[in-house]
């Protein structure tokens, strides 16, 4: 078993979601042969949609005297299936961006193992789940070739990208991983496959321990995020983050970290859970994507 020498050219990317479309725009744009794949058609219609409206907007900035056929050249670098065995027969990457199961991620590598080629690396978007426990159902020679590529919402608009290595991950994998997203245009950091690699290992607890001062009592909401503004110069306080990122997101990813904590691998104390974030998700009040969190948006523009 090697890893490919000659680099990654042909990346597969499996959810054609905010995150699957962002992923394969891009690595279109980067000038790598692209192959969006979902369950269905519409998904399929509906990433390209992403896509295609996203590459506009970069195209105003980058091409702006021929917008429509810099989007056609970034375009032409995809295509589409719902095909998932056709879809890794002849490509070098394997992105995956689908819901957050481990059970869903797992079942798919587990096809996908038996269905890529021997030298095909495996990567998983996942921003909570051990990068090691995705792949647990691979054979080992395929471990060796599984890594994890944390892109940041919005995907094409954000610079940063976690490489995730396990204690499997061969150097060449890593050092491929590496490769691609500088080609992508974006910032790799290393990180180990530990939970919340590095910015979700801080940003949550410091998202759940506001909320635990909002349960206490200790200020407002609206104090908080000015506070954090103005006192630490963040771009958003952390109720506003929380609405932005989606708070049944955010409890998903601390609920997950629960039996991590009971086991010694992470301080209770950081993923403590909190009445206020619980409430709001129990009603359905979700954020920015509900029209409702700890904000009102219904009157926001669309």
């Amino acid at each position: 078993m090697s890893t490919k020498t000659d680099g990654i050219n042909t990346i597969t990317v499996f959810g054609a979601g905010l995150m699957g479309a962002g992923i394969a725009q891009v690595s279109a744009q980067a000038g790598l042969k692209v192959i969006l794949t979902d369950v269905t058609d519409k998904a399929l219609e509906n990433g390209l949609n992403i896509i295609n409206k996203s590459v506009a907007r970069v195209g105003k900035k980058q091409q702006p005297d021929d917008i429509e056929g810099f989007t056609q050249k970034v375009l032409a670098n995809i295509t589409t299936t719902t095909d998932a065995e056709q879809a890794v027969a002849s490509t070098d990457l394997v992105c995956e961006a689908i819901i957050e199961s481990i059970k869903v991620k797992r079942d798919l590598f587990s096809f996908l193992d038996k269905k890529a080629g021997a030298n095909t690396i495996f990567a998983s978007n996942t921003s909570s789940l051990g990068i090691s426990e995705i792949a647990e159902n691979c054979t080992e020679e395929r471990k060796a070739l599984f890594g994890g590529l944390h892109f940041f919402n919005p995907v094409p608009a954000m610079k940063l990208v976690e490489v995730v290595r396990t204690n499997k991950t061969s150097d060449a994998t890593y050092q491929a991983l590496f490769d691609v997203t500088k080609r992508m245009g974006k910032v790799p950091v290393a990180c180990k496959d530990t939970p919340g690699f590095i910015v979700n290992r801080l940003l949550v607890p410091y998202l759940l321990e506001a909320a635990r001062m909002i349960d206490r009592g200790d200020a407002t909401k609206e104090d908080i995020d000015i506070a954090m503004k103005l006192g630490a110069g963040y771009p958003m306080g952390p109720f506003e983050l929380l609405d932005y990122i989606g708070l049944d997101t955010t409890q998903f990813i601390a609920e997950g970290w629960v039996d991590k904590a009971k086991s010694g691998v992470l301080p209770e104390a950081l993923v403590a859970p909190t009445s206020s974030i619980a409430d709001l998700v129990n009603k359905g009040e979700l954020g920015r994507k509900s029209g409702k969190g700890f904000y009102d948006y219904s009157n926001a523009k669309k």
